[in-house]
C-alpha cells in the first residue's frame, strides 16, 4: 500500500505543477471570472455543495474504517480538516447572496479533485502513516505551530468572505473593490487565508500528503489571484492600482 500511495502522491505533485502552468493561460471561469465555456450554469449554492460535500463525506468514511479513528493526534487532524469542509460545503453556500452561477464543468472538476484529496489526507493519516507515527505528537512543536497557522488562515478566510458578501446591497449587480482586513495587503485575501490553512495543516500533520495539498492550493489559487488582479486593473484602473496591493501573499506576490 505504501508504494502505491507514494506513486499516487508523486502523480498528484506532477499534476499540481501542470495545473499551475495551465491556469496562467486558461482562467477557471467561476465567480468574478465566470465563463460559460465551462458548461451549463448551476446556482452557486448548489454548485458549492456538490463540489465540496464529497471530500467531507469521503474523509468520514476513511476515518470510520480506520483502527486509528480515536487516536488523539489523527483525531485532531481529522477535526481541522472536517471543520474547514463543514463550513465550505454546508455553511458557506447558505450565506451566499444574489443569483450568481457556476459552470457545471468547474463543479465536476472540483468534486473530483476533492475526492482525490480526501484519499490523500485521510489515506495518510488513518491508513498509510507508519504504526506509531503520531505517538507523542502532542509533545512536538509542529502540531501547535500548524494548528495556530491553520486557525489564523481560517479566520482570515472567513472574514474575507464576509467582506466580499457584503460588498453589494440587495439588487445591486455592480462590482466593487474589497477593502478592510487582509484586503489591505492583497487583492485575494480569502485565497491567502485558505493557503495559510493548508500550510498549517501540512505542518501539523508533518506529511508529504499535507505538503502536496498545500502545493495544490497554491497551484490553483495563485494563478486565479493573478487573473483577478488583472481584472481589477482593467475594471477599476488607478482606483485599484493606487492601493499597491499584492495578489495573494502580502509584500511578496
Amino acid at each position: 500500500m505504501e508504494q502505491a500511495f507514494d506513486i499516487f502522491l508523486w502523480t498528484m505533485t506532477a499534476l499540481a505543477i501542470v495545473v499551475f502552468i495551465a491556469l496562467h493561460y486558461v482562467e477557471a471561469g467561476y465567480g468574478y471570472l465566470f465563463n460559460p465555456k465551462f458548461g451549463p450554469a448551476v446556482s452557486n449554492r448548489t454548485g458549492w455543495m456538490v463540489m465540496e460535500a464529497p471530500v467531507f463525506i469521503v474523509m468520514i468514511i476513511l476515518w470510520l474504517a480506520s483502527e486509528r479513528a480515536f487516536d488523539a493526534a489523527p483525531l485532531v487532524l481529522f477535526a481541522l480538516f472536517e471543520c474547514h469542509y463543514l463550513q465550505r460545503a454546508f455553511i458557506f453556500p447558505l450565506l451566499l447572496r444574489g443569483q450568481s452561477k457556476m459552470p457545471l464543468g468547474i463543479i465536476l472538476m472540483g468534486a473530483f479533485f476533492n475526492v482525490l484529496n480526501a484519499l490523500m489526507q485521510g489515506g495518510w493519516i488513518f491508513h498509510v502513516a507508519p504504526e506509531g507515527y503520531y505517538d507523542g505528537w502532542f509533545s512536538r512543536p509542529c502540531l501547535y505551530i500548524g494548528v495556530a497557522i491553520f486557525i489564523a488562515g481560517m479566520a482570515i478566510n472567513l472574514h474575507s468572505d464576509h467582506i466580499i458578501r457584503h460588498l453589494r446591497k440587495p439588487g445591486d449587480t455592480r462590482h466593487y473593490i474589497p477593502k478592510g482586513g487582509m484586503f489591505r495587503y492583497v487583492s485575494s485575501a480569502n485565497y491567502f487565508g485558505e493557503l495559510l490553512e493548508w500550510i498549517g495543516f501540512a505542518i501539523a500533520s508533518w506529511s508529504w500528503a499535507g505538503a502536496v495539498f498545500a502545493l495544490w492550493t497554491f497551484a490553483n489559487l495563485a494563478p486565479r489571484a493573478a487573473s483577478l488582479y488583472k481584472r481589477y486593473e482593467q475594471e477599476f484602473g488607478e482606483e485599484f492600482t493606487s492601493l499597491h496591493r499584492k495578489r495573494i501573499i502580502p509584500f511578496i506576490y
